[in-house]
This record gives C-alpha cells, structure tokens and sequence, in this order.
C-alpha cells in the first residue's frame, strides 16, 4: 500500500514537471529508461527546465566530489520569476518535490544537492540580468551599498564596485562564490575579526520564500525572514538579491608573514592583535589569519606564492626541526592618503610580537592581487588536473578556552601523527560582538573564538582516509568536551542538527514552519528530511 502511495506521488512529480516544460518552455518531455524522467531540451525558448544528461551531470556533484545525488531536472530560469513558479508548483503537490538552488556548487557535501527533485542554476539569471546585476548606489542614512544578484560571483562584485572607487570590506578567501551562496552561510575570512562575516554587513536582501512569494526584507521590513535567510543555510528561502555595504577602496596592501615555533606565543599575538578592532580604526589591521606548516608539504601551497624562494630551505629546516611551525599572516590596505603612515603603523602594530627572529617576511601588493590571492594557486591546479578532485574539508569554530587542548589532542596527535593531510591548514581568532545573534548562523557562546580549516585535497580512491580523520577530530572533541560548531556543516540526523543549533534549534525551526512549511528548499543539507 505505502510502495503504491509513493509510486503514485512520483509519477504526479513527473506530470507536474511535463507541465512546468510544456507552461515555461513549450517542450515536450520523454521519459529515460535509465534515469526517469529525464526531460527534452529542445526548443524550449528562454526558460529552461532540463533533463539532458550535461545538466543532470552537472547538478549531481559539487567542489567536494564525495556525494553525487541526481535530480530529476535543473531550472534555468531567465528571470525571478521562473523560481516562484517552480517553488509555488512544488507547493500545489500534496509531497512536493524537493528545490536546492545552486550557485558556483562549491558545497563539499551534496549541500546544494535534490535527489531526484529540481536543481535551480543560478548562475543561468546572469545571462538575463542585462547589466543591471551589480548596481552601486549611495544613500545619505546607509552611505554607498551595491545591490548585487545573488547569482552573482564577489570577483564580479569587486572589480564592478572598484569602477565608483568603493569595494566590500568583508570578504571570502576565494572570490569565486555566489552572493547568495556565501550570505547563506555566513562569509568569513581574515577580514571577519574587524567587519564581521559578509552576513553583518548587508542592509537588505530579496528573498524568494518556500512558499514561492517574493519579499523584500531587511532590519525594519520582514525582519523575522531578513535574519533567517542569512546563514540560514538556504532553508528558509533563495536568496535573489543583497544590498551590500560599500566603504572607499584601498589601492595596496602591506602584507607580512610571521612564523612561530610556539602556540601559545603564536595564539597570543592572534588576540592580543584582533583586540584593535574598531571599523573607523585607522590604527587597526584589516586581515589576519593563521596557518599551520608541516612537514607534508613545501611552504608554498596553493593560496598563494608568498615565501621568497631563497628562503625555503631554512624555512624547511624550521619544520623539520618543530614538526609545525604556526604563520600568523595580517595586511594593512592603504590608499594615496595613508601611504606616508602606513609602515608607521604597522610597524607599532607588530612590535613585541614573539615570531621567530629572522622570520618575518613581507610584501607590497595591488589591492585587488590580495584580494584575489587564491586564483592563482587555483589555475595552478586545474592546469595539473588537480582541482577536480574530492575534498574532503572539516571547518569548525572553536572557542578561545579551548583552542591549546585542540592543538595539542588535534594537530599533535592526530594530524600530524597520521601524516596523510594535504592542502591548508588555517586557525585564526574572531570578535564575537562582530555578529549579530539574532541571524541564523552558529558560533561559540565565548567573546573570542577561532576558526579552523582543514582544506584537504585528495584522490578519488583515498578520500575515506581524510573523512575519518574528520571523524575523529570531531570525536576528540566530543570526549575531552570542546565545545566546537561547524562552519559549513555536514550533519546526517536531525539530532545532530538540533544538537548544532543548540538554543537556537526553537527558533530555527519554527522559521521554517513560517517560510518553509512543506519543507521543499535545500534537501542536500538533511536538516529537516
């Protein structure tokens, strides 16, 4: 009886779909023997609901390639509004099927995902938004802002914002995610400690709800749904567009590396220098972030070629001789007004850190070179075949009580013993009063916290070794009572995700009730399904 009910419900799934093709395309679909329904592509105009195997391909893996879940169609939408029709035809079902949207598909764990459900492809609004996806605009209350479609990518948002002389002042690491992918999560880097994650500097945002209504919403305009879409991890609606802060951009960047061979000298610097936080500070950093150097690899990694050449093998010595050495990494950004003062500043800044003597090393670079670091290693890898790879990835925050007994129980005795970690290693420190709470993000309940990121690469055929690794990580923590969060969680039972949200479970879950009742949106995460 239940096989009957289910099998009824997914070929209603299918007619509904044909009817979406023949209403938004005028296609006409055909049922695949292999994976039904697969749906015709042909003359089906500007909007686009496909079934062909590029698009099925493309939308059943991400970044990671360690989940594949195929869907039984992709939505190229030409406008907005070809989103509300496909979540409002989901609604009509009595179990409708399930919607992921998709940006750049840098998910590690299926996260942007619909198994056999609609994958919308944000990145088709690009073709159709002619020019008008990034607009910079000022206002006397707000300042300067951009409103940017949440399809679109930040390197796109930052050379558009430069043309007008402003940029964003809280970035990525890697520039080549969607808007509306990274406000779903929360958009951290070495900027965060001082502007907080992208999520604390948007004034408004248009949402497409899961019950397929368009809102706009900001602070003082559907606020319950403006501050639960931001790291709202897609659950509560698609995010179409941002109103971004804007402040005057920086033309270079001074850019130091300091290595340590202490962690707690190297973890005690960290916040002794995100203390000097204030956003008007002219005598505060504006990046800093930690890594970790061990002996699996050469100091140049793929974030970037920082190093002089001539000075690799004592940095190698170093290595060899501590088995990890820490780098503590800040910039500065300057402008033609401020390049008389900077090195001052920097130089009172830096003074009486406690780095290795002889082991600071610096660069003077373009604004948009730092900014854009991580391209470089990129292309690097995609020329050697080596970026389509799994990745296996663990991001965690971590609080400030506890991050000695996770370099100790972690790094010491389990990455570094086991000896199999590729790719960064990143630990830095973060101010909690630079989020704002009532977003649906999650972080330690402690005023300084840090952030860590294993950002492993690995082949296809030994990925499972990075996971356990994982695994065991996260159980550590679990047995000596670190009380750590993931960031870009990956969770597999509602307790787990009950258990992450912590007291914010209550609130998170009724959001959903209010804008997600069907539970339709953002299946590949497994919260709620």
């Amino acid at each position: 009886m239940a096989e009957n009910i289910l099998n009824a419900t997914y070929f209603m799934i299918i007619f509904v779909i044909s009817r979406l093709l023949l209403t938004l395309g005028k296609s006409k679909p055909w049922i695949s023997s292999v994976i039904p329904p697969i749906l015709s592509t042909k003359d089906i105009g500007l909007h686009k609901l496909r079934g062909d195997p590029e698009a099925i391909k493309l939308a059943s893996t991400d970044f990671g390639h360690i989940v594949r879940e195929i869907p039984l169609a992709v939505l190229d939408p030409s406008s907005t509004n070809d989103i509300v029709g496909l979540i409002k035809s989901a609604n009509d079902l009595s179990v409708p099927f399930k919607i992921a949207a998709r940006g750049h598909g840098h998910s590690v764990h299926g996260q942007a995902m619909a198994q056999n459900g609609v994958v919308v492809n944000m990145a088709a609004l690009k073709t159709y938004r002619s020019g008008t996806g990034i607009v910079v605009s000022g206002d006397p209350s707000l300042g300067y802002y951009a409103d940017v479609g949440g399809e679109q990518l930040w390197i796109d948002v930052l050379h558009a914002t430069l043309e007008h002389g402003f940029a964003p002042v809280s970035w990525t690491d890697y520039l080549y995610l969607t808007v509306g992918g990274t406000l779903s999560n929360a958009g951290i880097s070495g900027q965060t400690f001082r502007y907080g994650p992208q999520i604390s500097n948007v004034y408004e945002l248009d949402v497409i709800t899961g019950k397929g209504e368009f809102v706009t919403c900001s602070v003082h305009k559907n606020s319950e749904l403006f501050y639960a879409a931001l790291g709202g991890l897609g659950q509560f609606g698609i995010i179409v567009r941002a109103r971004i802060a804007l402040e005057p951009a920086p033309k270079r960047v001074k850019w130091v590396r300091m290595l340590y061979s202490d962690f707690s000298a190297f973890s005690r610097d960290q916040e002794r220098l995100i203390k000097i936080n204030g956003r008007k500070d002219k005598n505060a950093l504006d990046y800093l972030e930690g890594s970790l150097l061990m002996n699996q690899g050469s100091p140049n990694n793929w974030r970037s070629s920082f190093f002089p050449r001539s000075d690799h093998s004592r940095i190698i010595s170093k290595v060899t001789e501590h088995k990890i050495i820490y780098c503590l990494e800040v910039a500065k950004l300057y402008d033609d007004r401020s390049k008389t003062t900077v090195d001052k500043v920097l130089q009172v800044l830096l003074q009486g850190l406690s780095f290795e003597p002889g082991f600071m090393f610096e660069k003077d670079v373009a604004y948009v070179d730092f900014v854009d670091r991580v391209r470089g290693g990129e292309l690097k890898l995609q020329s050697q075949g080596l970026w389509e790879v799994p990745h296996p990835w663990l991001n965690l925050f971590i609080p400030k009580s506890r991050v000695s007994d996770f370099n100790a129980g972690v790094f010491r005795e389990i990455v570094l013993k086991r000896n199999i970690t590729t790719g960064p290693v990143l630990l830095y420190p973060m101010n909690r009063n630079k989020w704002d709470d009532r977003t649906s993000a999650v972080i330690p309940d402690e005023d300084v916290f840090y952030t860590v990121g294993f950002l492993h690469s690995s082949g296809f055929d030994d990925w499972e070794s990075f996971d356990q690794q994982n695994k065991d990580i996260l159980q550590f923590c679990e047995d000596v009572g670190i009380e750590v969060k993931q960031y870009l969680p990956h969770y597999k039972t509602q307790e787990d995700w009950m258990k992450h949200f912590g007291s914010k479970w209550r609130t998170f879950n009724e959001r959903k009730s209010m804008f997600d009742p069907k539970k339709i949106l953002s299946p590949g995460q497994r919260i709620f399904n």
